[in-house]
């Protein structure tokens, strides 16, 4: 007799630049979230979903929580701390190759408050000897008494099966809550705003990154098939916006390229982009653009 369907929400929580988003698309088989080496590039609760004959598992990814230094700040940790109250089980990555900080002292202790299931999440694993695992697995249990504690590699995907074994045992049973085939429930607009944000993220120097927001404006389906896409890159000051154009506009050249081909894989159709930048000043302290760019409270 086959068992019961399990359905639940997970949260992955972590300082910034962990491995969050990495190992949510590891486990989703696609790319959904953007991934950079710079902290703080996930903004809002991005929903990745899992799906098996036995289980569906709907994971937020929340954006690192740190200190905040503007309006913007304060969402993405709120919307960090939000997730715990919402999930069956919460995910708390760390990276395996840097001591246990401070930061991850502050999330310990919220994950204190939370009636959950709490695993230890030991991401990138592939960049340390294994000897040197116990010593860095006792100083967390030290602190909380976690329900599981499992090592993975969320970039080359080591032991990521058997966290997902291990996320299905305190899942409750429930309904399917997305067809089996879908793997976020944010819109394809989305999606390909982030996209466009994280080649600007890749090709950008610090001044830059965390200025920029996207905004899709149109989006459609041509006559030929083709699938157009109109999109606003916005920056909080004139020489920003001179970065991401870049000398003769071959700045915005390439992160429109490289944009536009993994579109072409999310889609499955030929994109057609086009790229403005705009100015908006000091767009994270004010509260009504966060507002018109989606970054709301539930």
């Amino acid at each position: 007799m086959k068992e019961k369907f399990k359905s639940g929400f997970v949260a992955i929580v972590g300082r910034p630049n962990v491995g969050k988003s990495t190992l949510m698309n590891q486990v989703i088989g696609q790319k959904i979230a953007i991934m950079s080496d710079k902290p703080q590039t996930t903004r809002n609760k991005i929903h990745g979903v899992y799906t098996t004959d036995e289980m569906q598992i709907v994971f937020l990814d929340t954006p690192g929580i740190h200190k905040p230094n503007s309006k913007l700040g304060d969402f993405m940790v709120k919307s960090a701390t939000s997730a715990l109250e919402e999930v069956d089980a919460v995910l708390f990555l760390t990276d395996v190759s840097e001591e246990l900080g401070g930061g991850d002292r502050f999330i310990i202790e919220q994950l204190k408050k939370v009636d959950t299931p709490v695993f230890l999440v030991l991401n990138k694993i592939d960049k340390v000897h294994p000897e040197a695992l116990l010593p860095v697995i006792e100083k967390y249990a030290k602190l909380h008494d976690f329900t599981e504690i499992v090592p993975v590699s969320a970039m080359h995907g080591n032991n990521v099966s058997t966290l997902l074994a291990q996320v299905a045992k305190y899942l409750p049973e429930g309904p399917m809550y997305y067809p089996a085939d879908q793997v976020t429930d944010h819109p394809e607009q989305f999606v390909c705003a982030e996209l466009i944000r994280e080649k600007i993220l890749q090709l950008t120097r610090e001044e830059v990154p965390h200025s920029i927001a996207v905004e899709i404006e149109s989006m459609g389906v041509q006559d030929n098939g083709v699938v157009r896409i109109g999109a606003v890159i916005y920056v909080e000051r004139p020489s920003q916006k001179g970065i991401v154009i870049g000398k003769n506009g071959a700045m915005l050249k390439e992160v429109g390229k490289l944009a536009r081909e993994d579109m072409e894989r999310l889609l499955g159709s030929k994109i057609f982009l086009e790229l403005w930048v705009k100015v908006k000043e000091d767009w994270r302290n004010r509260e009504s653009v966060l507002k018109s760019l989606g970054f709301r409270h539930e």
